[in-house]
């Protein structure tokens, strides 16, 4: 970036440049970063391709990627596993089991490990110092360095199934202003309590946004409630579908809401 002469501003006005090019740096760092990861992931994919693993066709038509906002509460996960395979996110595990969990958060892969759910069944989480002597996890190589929920998108994306539905992805918060924190476990371990504010969403948002581009032959769906935000960024794909909760139970033969 060129230099500037500091002399031609005021001091307000210098202090919005500095912010401005500060922010402009960050941003060509992240893009460099991205592009880097991305084609890291393509060569490791193209020597390492990732296979489901079941027979059943009918299940191999279509994977499940499940988020934990408040959206999805009324979806019978168990009833909806016989259509597609089940890709969940963090504390899912608690009260469902799906063919892969995604977890990279350190303390609830230290959760899991000591509730022992991944000795019977398959996590896949990033490379940490912090969780090395960890045994029986399955990881990311190179490290994604995602969400949980984009990266189980992402995950999904790998295993070549022609439709990805997306549950529970609500990106924005819940209540007055949308404030709150939007998840199905906030207040309970390693969560942020009810009342706590909102989590920044740009992160998942912006990755979310980048699997559906580099997956065009694929038809993303993402199953919403009513009042649920719609991100003017995932309006131009052609490949990415919005579909109700109600509609969705409707395609799939689930329980109505009461």
């Amino acid at each position: 970036m060129a230099k500037v002469d500091k002399s031609q501003y005021t001091k307000e006005q210098w202090i919005a440049v500095r912010q401005q090019r500060r922010e402009a740096k960050l941003r060509h760092r992240q893009e460099k970063l991205i592009e880097s990861q991305t084609k890291e992931f393509a060569k490791d994919a193209a020597e390492n391709p990732i296979t489901p693993p079941y027979n059943d066709s009918q299940r191999n038509q279509r994977a499940f990627v499940i988020g934990n906002g408040t959206s999805r509460a009324s979806i019978d996960l168990a009833k909806l596993k016989q259509h597609g395979v089940m890709y969940g996110c963090n504390a899912l595990y608690r009260e469902f089991e799906p063919d892969y969990l995604i977890a990279v958060d350190t303390k609830m892969i230290t959760e899991i490990n000591r509730a022992g759910w991944h000795n019977t069944h398959e996590v896949w989480t990033n490379p940490n110092k912090s969780i090395s002597q960890f045994k029986g996890f399955n990881f990311f190589r190179p490290s994604k360095g995602w969400s949980s929920g984009p990266t189980a998108l992402w995950f999904a994306a790998q295993h070549h199934y022609p439709e990805i539905y997306i549950l529970g992805f609500d990106y924005k918060g819940i209540g007055e202003n949308n404030k709150f924190v939007n998840n199905l476990y906030a207040g309970t371990l390693n969560y942020k309590r009810t009342r706590d504010g909102a989590t920044y969403f740009g992160n998942w948002l912006r990755q979310t946004r980048q699997v559906i581009k580099e997956n065009p032959q694929k038809t993303f769906y993402r199953v919403i409630a009513s009042d649920n935000y719609r991100p003017p960024e995932l309006n131009n794909f052609g490949n990415l579908q919005t579909i109700m909760v109600e509609d969705f139970k409707k395609k799939f033969g689930l329980p109505p809401s009461l």
